[in-house]
């Protein structure tokens, strides 16, 4: 039987948000979405457009893989 192989995106939008010590409030005003949207993509609930997740790397000032990240998992 083949497995199949499931990919999830992941985010270091968290990691990158507390290195500069911000809150999520303070992301979301600086690139135009809500708090609750910011805390959705750090929770893994919610994937950002293409646009938004390079609003979100441009804030940052580092590469879009950098923020995030596919993580696969066999089933």
């Amino acid at each position: 039987m083949k497995t199949k192989t499931q990919l999830r995106i992941e985010s270091r939008v968290h990691v990158l948000r507390a290195e500069k010590r911000i809150s999520q409030q303070e992301l979301g005003e600086a690139i135009d979405v809500t708090r609750a949207t910011i805390n959705a993509i750090e929770g893994g609930d919610y994937n950002p457009s293409l646009e938004l997740a390079f609003r979100i790397a441009r804030y940052f000032n580092v590469p879009l893989e950098t923020v995030f990240f596919i993580k696969e998992s066999r089933k």
